[in-house]
């Protein structure tokens, strides 16, 4: 009897468990949250040092600075290539990149060497921004600068789209399937 008795409070102990979920388990256990923590990527292969940013808030249309050194911590050279990276409370996140130092989207990274860079990028919708650099490294993987919150207020501005680009790629992509299906044996299935 004692035993029927154990194995009801046992099953009725799981069952309240199981409905309540772990959710309990985030008031138990603290949680942490941290921002500015580098990544595997900068701390094995190439750090994001000195990040800075020109501005803190701007309006549509104005330029974003992105400055700061890659730091090179391997010995062989690797290729990369930068942007921005950014969140917002939007769904907008819109800017386009004006320039970019070293130029070019892809550049190689010398071993154990330190690299200077810059990116500029103008602000096309309004919202508030957390932005950072992203640095892209062949073969290796993506990795995130610090980063900071940047506000971006104004009007957006749409873009025009380039149809005549459009145009060419349909045209592009119409010869490319015109010549794979004429120079395919035809195939019986």
């Amino acid at each position: 009897m004692v035993e029927k008795r154990i194995f009801v409070f046992g099953l009725a102990v799981v069952l309240a468990l199981g409905t309540l979920g772990f959710n309990w388990v985030e008031s138990v256990i603290p949680t942490a949250d941290a921002h500015g923590v580098q990544a595997q990527l900068q701390s094995r292969f190439i750090r994001i040092e000195d990040e800075t940013f020109n501005r803190q808030s701007l309006q549509t249309g104005e330029t974003l600075t992105v400055q700061g050194t890659l730091v090179s911590l391997v010995e062989r050279d690797l290729r990369g290539w930068l942007s921005i990276f950014t969140e917002s409370t939007n769904a907008g996140n819109r800017w386009e990149m004006l320039a970019r130092d070293p130029p070019g989207n892809v550049f190689d990274i010398p071993g154990n060497a330190v690299v200077d860079y810059s990116l500029s990028a103008k602000a096309l919708e309004a919202g508030v921004y957390h932005v950072h650099t992203q640095l892209n490294v062949a073969k290796v993987g993506p990795g995130l600068g610090p980063g900071q919150t940047v506000v971006v207020e104004g009007d957006p501005i749409i873009k025009p789209i380039p149809y005549t680009n459009i145009a060419y790629q349909s045209i592009i992509i119409g010869v490319g399937y015109v010549i794979t299906f004429a120079t395919r044996p035809w195939q019986v299935i």
